[in-house]
């Protein structure tokens, strides 16, 4: 059975007061939830204080990226030992604005995958095409080759580990919405080009979120599907209630 994995990216929003206010709101808010994986990701700054506030909760911490390099001149970077110390439990790995603004690539994903797996922390591993290559008819080309990319050289055991997120990168913070049927047929490929380098009992076991604009009015619908197994939420996440609504239809998900 696969888990339904909810993980609020807070991007580069809430100072760490904010961070610390809202990481207790949500930890009040999901204090009841049992099926969902909830995670909450703020900044890296507000990292060190938002673990203080989530440790023995139900409410795990992941970190919004990381350098795959232990330590050295890498001015401004984290490495993984570092979110390690402190408690992380998932890593976000390859976010679309990493990959647009940061260059960000498929081998410095994979070398950041296998960095994580390595401290026993979750990667979170984004992919998703652009508007230009949706319309170009390039959707299972860029998935095939994000996907092969990010998981060249792991184990099944290691794939095991991951979690995915499919994120439209021409849905992200436009306030549009693949519907349903669309965010199901790119998951299921997905799954497909899991099952292809892992065998389907493998890829059946990997949850696979949806990361593209997730509110709470469009939640049901997306869980409901067969092979979306949650989210990854952006602005839908700086706002407890908000992100505990996206958060309960997943309680009676059964996949």
């Amino acid at each position: 059975m696969r888990k339904i994995v909810i993980a609020g990216n807070w991007k580069m929003n809430k100072t760490v007061a904010e961070s610390v206010k809202l990481a207790t709101d949500v930890v009040a808010a999901a204090r009841d939830i049992k099926n969902v994986v909830v995670a909450i990701a703020p900044t890296c700054l507000a990292l060190a204080k938002v673990a203080e506030v989530v440790k023995g909760t139900n409410v795990k911490l992941a970190a919004q990226d990381v350098h795959w390099e232990n330590q050295g001149a890498f001015t401004g970077k984290v490495s993984a030992d570092m979110l390690k110390e402190i408690g992380v439990d998932f890593v976000i790995i390859g976010h679309s604005e990493q990959r647009t603004y940061f260059g960000e690539t498929d081998q410095t994903v994979n070398k950041k995958v296998k960095k994580v797996l390595s401290l026993d922390m979750g990667p979170i591993v984004c992919i998703g095409e652009t508007l230009a290559e949706r319309k170009g008819g390039q959707l299972e080309t860029v998935l095939t080759t994000q996907v092969n990319g990010a998981y060249d050289g792991l184990s099944a055991d290691d794939a095991l580990r991951t979690v995915v997120a499919y994120e439209p990168v021409w849905a992200i913070g436009t306030g549009v919405t693949a519907t349903d049927e669309e965010a199901q047929q790119a998951h299921a490929f997905v799954r497909g080009l899991l099952a292809n380098l892992y065998g389907d009992s493998v890829a059946q076991s990997i949850s696979i979120q949806y990361g593209g604009s997730m509110k709470p009015e469009n939640a049901a619908g997306l869980l409901a599907q067969k092979d979306i197994d949650g989210g990854l939420i952006g602005g839908a996440a700086l706002k407890a209630d908000s992100f505990l609504g996206i958060v309960t239809p997943g309680e009676s998900v059964s996949k």
